[in-house]
């Protein structure tokens, strides 16, 4: 595997760890608020990104390459709102699309055909990541102040058949 594809996927890899662990620390916040619905959705939310980043270190292996595991920063750990954390959480996808991109890019520069193609779901995946969590933040921002509207969100948000913004 090319050194610079190496690095930049080993680097991409500890986002994705990093943004599992921003996620669960939304969801323990939303939890001790009492919103469990939503803080559920943000745990799956967490499991998809820890889902993304075992494909960055499977691919990473494949390929030869030697994963390389770094440290985690400690995440914000208390958010102000409901809506303050998923706009946080929408903010953290915008910036994990950009890097996707970067990502494929630097797979373009390198004529690294196999990286671009893998990198091709993290796009697709990412769209719709987005449109996701901006239909929340969006349904937060309408509910305002309302208790109803944020109880029946966090009840829809909170069923079974809820998704994380679609992929595996």
């Amino acid at each position: 595997m090319n050194e610079k594809i190496e690095a930049a996927l080993n680097e991409q890899l500890n986002n994705e760890l990093a943004a599992e662990y921003a996620y669960l620390a939304m969801s323990a916040d939303l939890t001790a608020k009492s919103l469990r619905g939503l803080a559920g959705w943000l745990r799956q939310q967490a499991q998809q990104e820890r889902m993304h980043a075992m494909k960055l270190f499977d691919f990473i292996n494949d390929r030869n390459g030697r994963v390389r595991l770094k440290e985690i920063a400690t995440p914000q750990f208390e958010w102000s709102s409901a809506l303050a954390a998923f706009e946080d959480s929408y903010t953290r996808e915008v910036q994990t699309t950009t890097e996707i991109h970067d990502l494929v890019e630097l797979a373009a520069a390198e004529k690294d055909h196999a990286s671009d193609a893998f990198l091709q779901w993290f796009v697709a995946e990412q769209v719709q990541e987005e449109a996701t969590i901006q239909g929340i933040v969006d349904k937060l921002r309408f509910a305002g102040d309302d208790p109803a509207a944020l109880l029946m969100l966090e009840e829809q948000l909170g069923q079974p058949t809820a998704t994380t913004g679609g992929g595996e």
